[in-house]
């Protein structure tokens, strides 16, 4: 039984395919298209389906769409506030040409709802031209169209992934239909939510409100803001905390922030960073911990798990989950990689799976490696074709360490791309962590930001040596989705990947996961004594990660990295 889930709401368009219970293939769309995030210059864009993704899916499958059984699509718009009864809807051109009846949020959202209601007759009838293959032939009837609930399809995400039997489910987001945050559990089989956060009370979108007044892009730029906190003082976190009441059974409300009335001007994008913006960062921060320790709190004594899991795009936030994993609350605490809307895709596919199948659940998301992989025949054409001089490597791992040794930045393009939004070292930017100048050599780069960290990555069975609670949920910590404290001692040896409050972002590898990456970091280890090397996306500023060879063989001629190791090839710059 195969079933497509499909996320085609607000942004991170995305696909995912289940067959029996098992996860095929899962990419965002972005990677395709590349247009990131899937945000056009237009109100809708992101509504429209991932088409690319999808023939992505069905291509790793070796099927057509119309050999799906079931299309799970991760928004129910029954669920919206102000819709019409039935589905029967006249739109006007524009927003504002007419009045539209029902209680509508915003003038786009009869668009928005037209657009979802009519989402399995785009899937039959709308493909582009260059992907019409295996979408020919599909009908209506060939399968099964099912509405998920935005927040369950996040839920679904994380307890039908995790490595527990048992678990509490938080999922913390914008908004869905109705629902910002749920607390829930999965025991025994079967799932129960709790509790109900409802719009516009919402984490999310005051972290999102925030983000814009500080100058960078909302639903996008979150994770700089959380970066800029560790730069200032939580001067304001009364303020925060005032607008964020808490209830004492695990709900809270979100009063009105009026930002500009307590903080004055919002910052404009490219302006300079002032002292004032760091310390707005840094409460809104420890208010967004606090909040989330008091949900989490609330949802150990209810649910009497002692294992939790989290989906929903603040579970994107590395910082809130560490003081989530040290404060003992749960003895372990797991992440679902692609947390945020993309995720959806795959949290609809496992649970109409379930549901259907009536079956046990036997899959665990223990890598996040689902997307494309190219043979090194399609590789090498790649090259070939944009006539660059390479070489094939007799030793992948042992030679490209010898260039990170020799503190050159490479481009590393190996097997399945990871889904979700942190490159795991199949599309990632290598680079040693030994010279204190490498951050700003990588930032420049990327055309980032100064005041962003980069990322380390350490084999699994040695992360307790660098970082303190290293053996924190096992040891393992493979999506990249937990700060660390670097060991003092240890922090001289690695200062590129230490941010400015001693933490870093860490990412653990094990042989089985990724046998040619966790080879390189050994490699590098025995020519240097430090078994750690930075990551970062292979992108760069504005741009998704880097998905084909093509990709791949741009990004690297259009930016500094010194070498680009693809496949079993090397390319290097004169």
């Amino acid at each position: 039984m195969y079933t497509l889930g499909i996320n085609a709401a607000y942004h991170d368009s995305a696909a995912c395919l289940v067959q029996d219970g098992v996860v095929l293939a899962a990419a965002e769309e972005e990677r395709f298209n590349r247009i990131k995030h899937g945000k056009r210059p237009v109100p809708f864009s992101a509504w429209e389906l991932p088409w690319h993704a999808i023939d992505y899916c069905l291509a790793e499958a070796g099927i057509p769409l119309r050999e799906v059984d079931h299309v799970a699509y991760s928004y129910d718009p029954s669920l919206l506030p102000g819709r019409p009864e039935g589905e029967r809807l006249t739109l006007p051109v524009e927003p504002s040409a007419a009045k539209i009846d029902g209680d509508w949020h915003a003038p786009w959202d009869p668009l928005f709802y037209s657009y979802l209601v009519n989402a399995p007759r785009q899937l039959v009838g709308g493909a582009p031209h260059h992907l019409q293959a295996r979408f020919a032939d599909a009908s209506l009837e060939s399968f099964r169209w099912h509405r998920v609930e935005h927040h369950l399809a996040h839920e679904a995400s994380a307890f039908l992934a995790a490595p527990f039997e048992d678990m509490a489910v938080m999922t913390l987001d914008g908004r869905g239909e109705r629902a910002t945050t749920t607390l829930g559990r999965w025991r025994n089989g079967l799932f129960e939510r709790y509790r109900q956060v409802d719009f516009p009370d919402s984490l999310g979108l005051l972290y999102e409100e925030v983000t814009r007044y500080l100058g960078f892009l909302h639903s996008c730029d979150e994770y700089k803001v959380m970066a800029l906190a560790s730069y200032g003082k939580p001067r304001h976190q009364d303020y925060f905390r005032d607008i964020l009441p808490w209830d004492h059974e695990g709900g809270y409300r979100l009063l009105p922030a009026q930002l500009e009335e307590r903080f004055g001007l919002p910052r404009r994008r490219g302006e300079p960073l002032e002292e004032r913006h760091y310390d707005i960062a840094a409460s809104l921060q420890k208010a967004l911990e606090e909040t989330v320790l008091h949900l989490a709190a609330w949802l150990r004594d209810k649910s009497g798990e002692s294992r939790l899991c989290m989906a929903g795009g603040v579970a994107l936030n590395c910082v809130m989950n560490a003081r989530l994993r040290d404060s003992g609350l749960f003895d372990e605490v797991w992440v679902q990689p692609a947390a945020g809307d993309a995720g959806t895709a795959l949290g609809a596919a496992l649970w109409v799976d379930h549901r259907e199948r009536g079956g046990p659940r036997w899959w665990t998301m223990d890598h996040a490696y689902l997307g494309p992989a190219y043979s090194d025949m399609e590789i090498e054409q790649a090259l070939a074709w944009a006539k660059l001089p390479y070489r094939r490597l007799d030793d992948v791992a042992e030679q490209t360490a010898e260039l990170l040794a020799r503190d050159r930045i490479v481009g590393w393009f190996q097997d399945r791309m990871e889904f979700g939004p942190r490159a795991l070292g199949a599309r990632s930017i290598l680079a040693s962590p030994i010279d204190p100048a490498m951050q700003a050599r990588l930032n420049e780069l990327k055309d980032r930001e100064d005041f962003r960290p980069v990322a380390p990555v350490v084999p699994e069975e040695v992360v307790g040596e660098w970082f303190v609670n290293g053996k924190a949920n096992g040891g393992k910590a493979p999506f990249m989705l937990f700060v660390y404290e670097v060991d003092p001692i240890r922090a001289a040896c690695i200062p590129a990947a230490v941010h400015v409050d001693g933490t870093a972002r860490v990412q653990t590898v094990s042989r089985a996961a990724n046998p040619r990456y966790y080879d390189l970091l050994q490699a590098f280890g025995r020519r240097t004594g430090v078994p750690v090397l930075i990551n970062t996306s292979f992108n760069v500023r504005g741009e998704p990660m880097v998905c084909s060879p093509r990709d791949a063989i741009a990004s690297f001629y259009s930016t500094p990295i010194d070498a680009l190791v693809i496949g079993s090839y090397l390319v290097e710059k004169i």
